[in-house]
């Protein structure tokens, strides 16, 4: 009588332990819901006047020899640092690009090639904090360089962008918001808790061709800042209630 009576004891408990491993085994998708996600892409971009202005020149001298010519033209750029210094640019804004000699050649169909000196040349970058005073820099630049510089290029641009990329991000993110919120309208959901956000580039800005135009008025050169686009791109994920 008190074995039989172990016996059924010790078999519920088997029997209830099956049933609770059963449980503990069912797979995750069977005892919750599968999760529901919306995920959008949004750009953010703000307009800037640069603040800035970039500038690449060039000194190019002829000389009978290398060595005289390379003399004559560090001369020339040295008078171009004295007129950018004195113009109030900072020494550390003033880099070389790069400094070259080679022969310089003459081409005539009945004579061929023949040798007419040497070219020597330095190439600077200056980076013009003040970008209002940039077209009176290009003005004092080339009249100390004369004919033995050439500008190759004056392009403005942001020196910081750190504000305008803040408002870039605030604004792809307000777009991306509206636009998940749209779709979860659409398909009669509700947005929940943003699960992911990825800055899909870097903050970018476009840099446009500079056009430098004479004044009709005083002769001096303007130097037409315009306006840039700083653009910030994302990828926002929701979850969906």
């Amino acid at each position: 009588m008190r074995i039989t009576r172990i016996q059924k004891i010790a078999a519920a408990s088997i029997a209830i332990a099956l049933i609770g491993g059963a449980a503990i085994a069912m797979p995750a998708s069977a005892a919750t819901p599968a999760t529901r996600y919306i995920t959008v892409n949004s750009e953010g971009t703000v307009k800037v006047a640069p603040d800035a202005v970039r500038l690449n020149a060039t000194v190019s001298i002829v000389g009978a020899n290398s060595k005289s010519a390379l003399a004559e033209a560090s001369t020339a750029s040295a008078a171009i640092r004295a007129a950018l210094k004195t113009s109030g640019v900072d020494t550390k804004d003033i880099a070389t690009q790069s400094i070259t000699v080679y022969p310089e050649y003459n081409y005539t169909q009945d004579k061929g090639q023949s040798l007419i000196g040497y070219r020597a040349a330095q190439s600077f970058v200056v980076t013009i904090r003040n970008a209002k005073s940039a077209g009176a820099i290009v003005d004092a630049v080339v009249g100390t360089g004369g004919d033995s510089l050439q500008v190759n290029g004056v392009t403005p641009f942001i020196l910081d962008t750190t504000k305008a990329t803040l408002s870039a991000r605030s604004d792809a993110v307000k777009k991306a918001k509206a636009k998940a919120t749209s779709y979860a309208s659409l398909l009669g959901v509700k947005l929940g808790k943003v699960v992911y956000l990825t800055e899909n580039s870097s903050p970018s800005n476009y840099v446009p061709m500079l056009a430098m135009a004479k004044s009709a008025d005083t002769g001096a050169t303007e130097v037409d800042l315009g306006q840039q686009d700083v653009t910030v791109g994302i990828s926002v994920q929701w979850a969906l209630l």
